[in-house]
């Protein structure tokens, strides 16, 4: 069989990007276990960056059948096939389970050379395989993670959202990978207020959420409990939700974590706003571990990734479970698929529109609105989650 590369313009299906990470972890196992599906070619074309050399030792670790084509770039791919594109042609030392300057530099080279087609529009979005924190250090990886590269590279002067997803669990960290110590000293009301709307758009545009509603977690324990536990939640949090609310988003809080998760009420809600790191993915693991993705909200392109690390304790053992890395893959390809409909739309939006509106349409509108209001005051007016002071 001759089968031939072809271009975008002869494809009915969307072209996924991967970057392999950090070559010492588990990245490449969970690829490859993953693409090793026959199914997968169904959904899209899978085009890894990185080097087929190490694609091809992690798959003798794998032990399993994976074929892949070699391309010089993904302008042009094998539409049934795996296709890799090399990123560089040296042979390089794994040491498996081990940060290195070695591992950090071709974490860095594959991922640069994705985000490069990316912005090309080679492909039609990204799925990032873990890098480790230390070992991009060690290679002058300026940036704390993919999350502040990408922003960079494709945030156009925008503000980006780190968001974690599981089914209908949607938690963005509006401070990012910061030192808890710092935490206080970021936090501004301007801040919470580009957060809320970076959320809102992507539950809009990416998630096919109309009119998402949003919870904005306390950043002291109870919420300040009236400032007598700090007052950042009554001087900048509160204020920037009452903000966005008047824009007329429905966003609400700030509540106290604890309890908002402990009550189950975080499930009334289409998103929620952590403050600071652990206090969003704490939550977040534990109902999740294993089945989340790591979403970019905010970017001029799709960007997701599994929800663990590079998992150094099991490289090269063949333990690693690719569930979360799968659920990354189709659910870049829904989100890619989701913006495309949603700008189609609008751009036809004139065309389907009625220029005249009949007054039963109006009525039902308004009735609309009001129906919203109605759970928008049902949300605010439940305090059923909160608990009493702790001693």
């Amino acid at each position: 069989m001759n089968e031939q590369a072809v271009g975008q313009e002869n494809l009915d299906k969307l072209k996924i990007g991967i970057s392999i990470g950090d070559i010492n972890g588990i990245g490449l196992e969970v690829i490859i276990k993953t693409l090793a599906n026959p199914k997968i070619i169904n959904f899209c074309v899978p085009v890894l960056y990185g080097s087929s050399k190490i694609v091809s030792y992690h798959k003798n670790i794998v032990g399993i059948d994976f074929l892949f084509q070699q391309i010089r770039n993904a302008e042009r791919v094998f539409p049934d096939r795996v296709n890799v594109v090399n990123c560089w042609q040296e042979n390089v030392n794994i040491l498996l389970g081990k940060p290195t300057d070695v591992s950090g530099k071709y974490a860095y080279m594959a991922l640069d050379c994705a985000v490069k087609e990316l912005k090309a529009g080679y492909i039609d979005a990204l799925v990032t395989a873990p890098i480790n924190k230390e070992a991009m250090q060690m290679a002058n990886f300026p940036f704390p993670g993919h999350t502040e590269y990408l922003t960079q590279e494709l945030g156009n002067g925008k503000e980006s959202l780190m968001l974690m997803v599981s089914e209908g669990l949607r938690i963005g960290i509006a401070t990012n990978h910061l030192p808890l110590r710092e935490v206080a000293g970021k936090v501004t009301k301007e801040l919470i207020a580009r957060k809320l709307r970076t959320f809102e758009e992507t539950l809009r545009v990416d998630f096919g959420i109309d009119r998402p509603t949003i919870a904005v977690l306390g950043m002291n324990p109870h919420a300040g409990d009236g400032g007598v536990l700090g007052d950042e939640d009554d001087r900048i949090i509160r204020p920037a939700i009452i903000e966005s609310k008047k824009s007329g988003m429905l966003a609400m809080g700030p509540y106290p974590a604890d309890g908002f998760f402990g009550s189950g009420y975080y499930k009334k809600f289409d998103g929620i706003l952590a403050i600071y790191h652990d206090q969003g993915l704490i939550p977040f693991k534990l109902l999740a571990f294993g089945n989340g993705i790591n979403y970019t909200a905010g970017l001029s392109a799709v960007r997701t990734s599994p929800d663990h690390g590079t998992a150094y304790d099991i490289a090269g053992k063949n333990e690693a479970d690719p569930d979360s890395f799968r659920e990354a893959l189709f659910m870049a390809i829904e989100i890619a698929k989701n913006r495309k409909e949603y700008f189609a739309d609008r751009a036809n939006a004139l065309v389907r529109r009625s220029k005249i509106k009949s007054e039963n349409e109006i009525g039902e509108e308004i009735e609309e609105e009001e129906d919203l209001e109605d759970e928008i005051d049902e949300l605010e007016g439940d305090q059923s989650y909160e608990e009493e002071d702790e001693n």
